[in-house]
């Protein structure tokens, strides 16, 4: 409930919001080019954004007192541009958002989570198929984190730089550990009882027990 009411409190709750922020703390910029940084940095990876969505949010900002314009600018054809800076009030939101992110765990509705709850709805054989192919995947999407860590430290980006990368390891490990147990646990103890009930649960109606 904590961080329910937290987020419900700020005037910009948009995880959005949070990254202009960020990257306004290092330099003034205009909502193009800091959109332009995002891109080149992957941050869709992290955070989903677009054009309108990025526009809407420095509005946001701007109205809650967390960005200012600093200039506006031409470049030869182009449209003008206004460039934004961060205010004392914006410094202190990100740093206090920043905070809570941190240290308080948020209640999350993963989809995986929301199909865990449901699981029994599918017989157990199939769900130990897809649960395979659940686990081809969480390799491959590690193998190509691996790689990205990888290039990007031969580069010479500090592991500062790529620790959401790590975690995002870290997650995907945690997740083929336990779809490897749940597996396991299927096929050795669960099976017949599932099975037994799936059938029970799925039967039209006269046809139970009817052999």
């Amino acid at each position: 409930m904590r961080e329910e009411t937290a987020m419900a409190g700020r005037k910009v709750g948009n995880l959005l919001g949070l990254a202009v922020l960020s990257y306004l703390s290092r330099r003034p910029m205009h909502p193009y080019e800091l959109s332009r940084t995002m891109r080149d940095n992957d941050d869709a990876r992290s955070i989903k954004f677009s054009h309108g969505s990025l526009y809407m949010v420095f509005r946001q900002l701007e109205k809650a007192g967390f960005i200012t314009e600093q200039e506006t600018l031409r470049e030869g054809q182009r449209p003008e541009r206004t460039v934004y800076a961060l205010t004392a009030e914006g410094r202190a939101e990100l740093r206090d958002w920043m905070r809570e992110l941190v240290a308080e765990p948020a209640h999350e509705y993963p989809r995986f989570v929301a199909a865990l709850s449901l699981i029994a709805a599918l017989p157990p054989g199939e769900v130990i198929e897809l649960l395979t192919e659940r686990r081809r995947r969480l390799a491959e999407r590690r193998a190509a984190i691996r790689r990205l860590i990888d290039d990007a430290t031969a580069a010479g980006t500090h592991p500062l730089f790529l620790v959401e990368e790590e975690y995002r390891l870290a997650l995907l490990d945690a997740d083929e550990s336990f779809v490897a147990g749940f597996v396991e646990r299927i096929a050795n103890d669960w099976g017949p009882l599932w099975e037994a009930h799936h059938r029970s649960q799925g039967a039209p109606q006269g046809e139970e027990g009817a052999s």
